[in-house]
């Protein structure tokens, strides 16, 4: 589990999401937004079963508050 969330997002910058966005086509964009689409209620399915829905809530209204 450690491994695989150390991985997950280790070269997520925003200046190479905004490059790709930019250089997608309208498909693969589609494709994209397909696999997005239930990422959050799984990654909130798997903090609150790992740190309890209270602590899985809190950490995700920081990072909303921090993505905003």
């Amino acid at each position: 589990m450690a491994s695989a969330l150390k991985w997950a997002f280790a070269d997520c910058e925003t200046d190479n999401v905004t490059a790709d966005r930019e250089t997608m086509t309208p498909e693969d964009f589609r494709k994209v937004m397909e696999l997005l689409n239930l990422r959050p209620m799984q990654f909130c399915l798997f903090l609150s079963a790992l740190v309890g829905p209270e602590t899985m809530q809190r950490m995700m209204l920081e990072a909303i508050a921090i993505g905003k």
